[in-house]
């Protein structure tokens, strides 16, 4: 019998292999930076940290670090972008005062952590003297929490509970401030009721605007 040629199976492709040399980041060495950096932020402040610093509490070497991240500013951003609103959705409960309400639990839950009391006030030193710090910070930190209040107005004007023209950023300022003063600033926790209260005194402040 015969046999076609062309029947014949093809040859198998080779298997594909990984570039020489090509970098894997592992999540635990990540992990361990990440630890470093707030021990780092906590036994020397923003200004003093250094990159060597960081890798010799982390255990490794400086290329591992800038292997993630290029500066220690954009460490550190990374940081709080872990804890910043960027990804928090805007509240809808139905009303403006559940919607401030529900804003001011979440961000009182961010103020505790351990990175705002370690890192911000020490950021935004050293934004008041440079420009690219105080551009990468108000990034970090503001524009998330900026959508979420105007998402909160916006909701609101369009239910009729507050007039056309009410600034996103007076509610931010209004809704904010008292607990970044409170939890940040002086160091005190938050009383029982004290969100309650706080959330009637914003509402009625963006009412009467």
């Amino acid at each position: 019998m015969t046999t076609d040629p062309s029947a014949a199976p093809a040859p198998a492709a080779p298997a594909r292999r990984a570039p020489a040399g090509a970098a894997v980041l592992r999540e635990d060495v990540t992990e361990a930076i990440r630890e470093a950096v707030l021990e780092e932020l906590a036994a020397v402040g923003f200004s003093r940290m250094s990159i060597e610093g960081i890798a010799r509490r982390a255990g490794v070497g400086k290329t591992a670090v800038y292997r993630r991240w290029k500066s220690k500013l954009h460490l550190v951003l990374d940081l709080i972008g872990a804890f910043a609103a960027d990804g928090l959705p805007v509240p809808a409960t139905g009303s403006l005062y559940g919607d401030v309400r529900a804003l001011l639990e979440v961000m009182s839950h961010v103020l505790r952590h351990p990175v705002a009391s370690a890192v911000i006030p020490d950021l935004l030193v050293e934004a008041a003297r440079n420009p690219e710090i105080a551009d990468a910070v108000r990034g970090a930190l503001l524009e998330g929490q900026r959508r979420v209040a105007a998402g909160i107005v916006g909701e609101a004007v369009s239910r009729g509970e507050l007039a056309e023209g009410v600034d996103p950023d007076r509610a931010l300022d209004l809704a904010i401030g008292p607990l970044y003063w409170r939890q940040v600033v002086v160091g005190d926790s938050v009383p029982g009721g004290y969100l309650d209260e706080l959330a009637r005194s914003v509402a009625a402040g963006l009412r009467a605007s």
